[in-house]
């Protein structure tokens, strides 16, 4: 195998965890639909049993940095796996169990926990081991997971919600799209034994000959020796010098809150509400019916990976700031199509292709750029550590976006004829606004960079 084919392999292995970070969120906007019949949730108790996987994300991204620098990227990602596997089996069936919400939402907080974990060290840990050339193209392949993800959801939901009546999918359907993410949390812990360790972390670890063979299974031993070398200084006496470490001191504190702002922010443009409940927007905001509304989910998630390719093959050619803008402006403008058409009530065509241009300029923007900066942005002293933060921030940035749509949309001043429903989405835009002001002032361009050039930017 060339050392190209090999770096792809192990980038696609790591990069599954993705794929069920997108499999494992979106299987809850095919199943809620009818879960929530099941159940006769309200409102709020639906954003709790949508937004309640996001928690265990949360704690997840939490522990995954103390995690992955004590036992590493690897076995990290492994214990995800089975964190992933373990819900998917559990959520579907809470007739083993009293037959309430309660038993489901703790299946669903326990694959956030994978998914916490999984999507803090898959994009570090793909980062660590690309070069910096296709380093931006690598770390994307994170983000095509996800989106992949919620494709391959979407087609399952709609094809075992399309095989049964609206009664079986009420009582059973819902449980067989739970199960469905099976066979990628199967496939995902198989594969991860077969990946090396983070040459990074081994170097941190005092391993510096395990790190440089890996280096050279990828990449010519001239430039394997090059990088180990430049590690080795970044990380000289990293284990004396990590107690000293203070990530909330100067210079790391202003890095980590630029990092964090920005993850947030990728939650504030309003994706995750477009993706979650993208069957009550197709349903009421648009007026589609309900036989229709996963066909047009499968269409989302085709724009989602399509445009999420362009990403991969722009990044490292045009930069990650040009895509930022580029993204934000398409974002903004499918907003407002879809707002102005809500607010006038003139919904149909061009509300559906708002939503399309809003999804297709995330995908090619704050979507796969943001995991590639968070990954490359943060010096190794602090990088798990950081990410963490970032991460986790991203995640209760993420559960408050899911909490408070709904009631948002189905608020008295939402309906009023001021907004006529269109309000969230206005309220989308400004936080769009804010990115592009942000990314201008405050993220620097990391094209082309090694990690260890990337770091001298903060200094």
């Amino acid at each position: 195998m060339s050392k190209q084919s090999y770096l792809l392999l192990i980038t696609i292995i790591s990069a599954l965890g993705g794929l069920l970070f997108g499999y494992d969120t979106g299987v809850i906007n095919g199943a809620q639909f009818y879960l929530s019949k099941y159940f006769e949730l309200t409102d709020a108790l639906k954003g709790w049993v949508v937004g309640s996987a996001l928690l265990g994300c949360f704690v997840g991204a939490i522990v995954a940095g103390k995690l992955s620098i004590k036992i590493g990227r690897k076995k990290s990602l492994i214990i995800s796996a089975i964190l992933f596997t373990i819900s998917a089996y559990g959520s579907g069936l809470p007739s083993l169990f009293p037959e309430t919400v309660t038993v489901l939402v703790i299946f669903r907080i326990i694959g956030g926990l994978g998914i916490g974990i999984a999507s803090m060290n898959a994009p570090m840990y793909i980062a660590e081991i690309a070069p910096e050339k296709i380093r931006g193209k690598m770390v994307t392949y994170y983000q095509l997971a996800i989106v992949i993800g919620f494709f391959s959801v979407f087609l399952a939901t709609y094809f075992i919600g399309n095989n049964l009546t609206q009664e079986q999918n009420i009582s059973i359907g819902w449980r067989r799209m739970f199960w469905s993410e099976l066979i990628p949390s199967f496939l995902f812990l198989a594969l991860l034994f077969f990946v090396p360790k983070s040459p990074r972390w081994l170097c941190l670890k005092g391993k510096t000959g395990e790190a440089l063979q890996i280096l050279e299974k990828i990449q010519d031993s001239e430039s394997a020796q090059r990088d180990i070398k430049e590690i080795e200084k970044s990380l000289k006496d990293e284990n004396e010098e990590a107690a000293k470490v203070n990530p909330f001191t100067k210079p790391f504190l202003g890095i980590i809150i630029i990092g964090t702002i920005l993850s947030i922010l990728q939650q504030f443009t309003g994706i995750n509400a477009v993706l979650y409940y993208g069957a009550d927007i197709f349903e009421k905001a648009l007026g589609y019916g309900q036989e229709d509304v996963l066909k047009q989910q499968i269409l989302l998630a085709f724009i989602n990976v399509i445009f999420t390719l362009v990403a991969m093959y722009s990044v490292d050619k045009f930069g990650r700031k040009p895509l930022i803008y580029i993204g934000c402006i398409g974002m903004i403008t499918g907003f407002l199509l879809l707002g102005v058409t809500l607010q006038q009530q003139t919904v149909g065509v061009l509300s559906l292709i708002g939503i399309l241009v809003f999804i297709a300029s995330f995908s090619l923007s704050m979507g796969p750029i943001v995991w590639v900066l968070l990954s490359e942005m943060f010096p190794n002293k602090i990088r798990s550590a950081a990410m963490s933060i970032a991460v986790a921030a991203q995640w209760a940035a993420n559960y408050l976006v899911s909490q408070s749509f709904p009631m948002v949309v189905g608020s008295d001043l939402n309906k009023s004829s001021m907004w006529n429903g269109s309000l969230p989405y206005f309220i989308f835009i400004f936080f769009i606004i804010i990115i592009i002001v942000i990314t201008y002032k405050l993220i620097p361009e990391t094209k082309g960079k090694t990690l260890e050039e990337v770091e001298e930017i903060w200094k």
